[in-house]
């Protein structure tokens, strides 16, 4: 079979426009969701050295704490300048979520932290989900994130742009239809509700999924505080923001403020014969 390709907008956007690794180093909300990220991902990473499969693991940020961690890390991106930069971090190749040549249960982990950003098609996120459930051992834990359905909402706020019509016509499409076309700005990309997420990794065969919001309730009053002039969100904000994404995980309703949401499950156990 032949490997999917991306939309091409999408790997111009990753290929030769924007350098994710920046923006979740650099920009308050960015720093607040790889922070998250890595809290969340602790809470149920079995210990090292355990093997980890990063699906469309980018340029290797989160790779680089995995590695220190002591993980055996493999890194997969369709984006070979992606694949270059995170060769200096672990071993990195360049491959498609839909379609991994990695063998059957082969890892302890496998995390698909941005692949179903962009596969705007469910059956190409049902096949991403069956390949990372495939290549994972039985018990293994897969963790998958998604863009929440409102996080353009609260995050044109910040730009203080929504009242502009082109502005809001767009977010509102993205609200009715979950699609961002990537005509302009951001690319081709899928907003998830948070129980369309867990939904789809339960079809998947997965068990005991949860759902997190990585960045909760406060991330926007973060953002907009970075977007306004003087130095930025101060240290006891962002402490504050993140402070509420964990007071926050006990109530759901809460989860579709968050800008990103972070959704995990186990593979099935083996059963003895």
């Amino acid at each position: 079979m032949a490997t999917p390709e991306l939309a091409p907008s999408v790997m111009r956007f990753y290929g030769e426009t924007v350098n994710e690794d920046d923006r979740l180093r650099t920009s308050a909300d960015g720093r607040m969701e790889l922070a998250r990220t890595q809290e969340l991902l602790r809470r149920f990473l079995p210990p090292a050295p355990a093997r980890v499969l990063d699906v469309g693991g980018g340029t290797g940020v989160h790779a680089e704490w995995l590695v220190k961690d002591g993980y055996d890390l493999t890194l997969v991106d369709p984006v070979p300048r992606h694949v270059e930069t995170a060769s200096a971090v672990c071993r990195a190749v360049v491959g498609d979520a839909r379609d991994l040549s990695e063998p059957d249960n082969s890892f302890d982990v496998v995390q698909l932290l941005g692949p179903l950003y962009h596969l705007p098609n469910p059956e190409d996120r049902r096949t991403a989900l069956a390949e990372a459930q495939r290549v994972v051992k039985p018990g293994g834990l897969v963790v998958a994130a998604a863009i929440n359905r409102y996080a353009s909402l609260f995050e044109h706020v910040t730009y203080a742009h929504l009242h502009k019509e082109r502005i809001r016509d767009s977010v509102s499409k993205i609200l009715e239809t979950a699609v961002y076309d990537g005509v302009r700005g951001f690319t081709l990309s899928y907003f998830h509700r948070a129980e369309e997420l867990a939904s789809e990794l339960l079809t998947s065969g997965l068990t005991g999924v949860q759902v997190f919001g990585i960045e909760g309730p406060a991330w926007s009053l973060v953002k907009a505080a970075e977007q306004q002039p003087g130095e930025g969100p101060t240290d006891e904000l962002i402490a504050s923001a993140m402070e509420a994404a964990c007071m926050a995980e006990p109530y759901p309703e809460l989860l579709a403020a968050s800008s990103h949401l972070l959704a995990v499950g186990r593979a099935p156990a083996s059963i003895s014969v």
